[in-house]
């Protein structure tokens, strides 16, 4: 019956979050695996996390050359996300694409 399908339909809605609400959550997943396993990071270095939290959570992925864009330009672009984050970040862009997205 109607009311039947209706209640289905309501029911499936509350099943499916907006993306940016699930690349929230795996993110502070993450972030939470990387603290138990020892992992801290600067506050610079946080804000580049969010940063591309919120540049995979608009356009599903990143890639290196997104970090020439805005609002990564503004703090210094690829040269600054490698000086933070050394040669460790093709993984944790690899990593957050991954994690992030799934």
């Amino acid at each position: 019956d109607v009311v039947s399908l209706v209640r289905f339909a309501l029911h499936q809605e509350d099943e499916l979050a907006p993306f940016p609400e699930q690349v929230e959550e795996r993110y502070q997943n993450w972030l939470a695996q990387q603290e138990s396993a020892g992992r801290t990071f600067t506050d610079e270095q946080r804000w580049w996390l969010d940063a591309i939290r919120d540049h995979i959570a608009a356009s599903f992925s990143i890639e290196m050359g997104d970090l020439e864009s805005v609002p990564f330009a503004q703090r210094g672009g690829p040269g600054k996300a490698h000086q933070l984050f050394g040669d460790a970040l093709p993984t944790v862009l690899d990593e957050l694409n991954e994690v992030l997205v799934a």
